[in-house]
């Protein structure tokens, strides 16, 4: 039986869950209620997919990482599948574990951008009227209302207020410097005027002397 898919994509991301319509319950033909396999494909790194559990922990473990980064709590989220931890303030290490033994836990660095990429392509699954929601108690969910904010504003200010000083003040020195140099240069220039007057003066008497 062919079966459905459906394409979630923000940026650098895409969500594709794949499955099949319940047509017990009357479903229409491109709906999925029975997800039997899912892909996070994110741009230069390695495919992330599995069943309908995995999805679960996965996205469990990315919402609630993300609100605690929205909180300003410890960026850190460990589970039997996935493990997610700040690297910095900017990038993100996530491991995912296999329930196979013999897989290797696969290891990925992504960056602010790429998370908020991945956030929005799991609402946009979220609120799809096409797809079977995951079970809510399984799932922290997103908050839209906070926007995503990794950095307040102390933090924004206090990241960006120093280079801006620096630059101001070396404009207001450089300009300073200039005023002096211009100032001293017309000095210059006009005491050779003068000097040379002077000196064209005295010449012109001596001739006619």
């Amino acid at each position: 039986m062919l079966q459905n898919k459906l394409s979630f994509n923000q940026s650098a991301v895409c969500l594709e869950i794949i499955g099949l319509p319940d047509y017990s319950n009357d479903e229409k033909n491109d709906q999925i209620s029975i997800i039997s396999k899912w892909k996070l494909m994110i741009i230069d790194k390695p495919l992330i997919e599995g069943n309908i559990d995995h999805l679960k922990y996965v996205m469990k473990a990315f919402y609630t990482y993300s609100n605690f980064l929205i909180n300003e709590e410890t960026p850190l989220y460990e589970s039997k599948l996935i493990d997610i931890k700040a690297e910095s303030q900017f990038f993100h290490n996530i491991l995912l574990k296999s329930s196979k033994a013999e897989v290797k836990p696969l290891n990925i660095k992504i960056g602010n951008s790429v998370l908020s990429d991945v956030i929005n392509c799991f609402d946009q699954f979220n609120y799809s009227d096409k797809v079977k929601k995951i079970d809510s108690n399984s799932t922290t969910f997103y908050t839209k209302k906070s926007n995503f904010k990794f950095i307040n504003k102390d933090k924004l200010l206090n990241l960006f207020l120093p280079p801006i000083i620096s630059l101001c003040s070396l404009f207001i020195i450089s300009s300073t410097f200039l005023y002096f140099n211009n100032y001293f240069e017309n000095k210059d220039e006009k005491a050779f005027l003068n000097y040379k007057h002077i000196l064209d003066s005295a010449n012109s008497r001596n001739t006619l002397v």
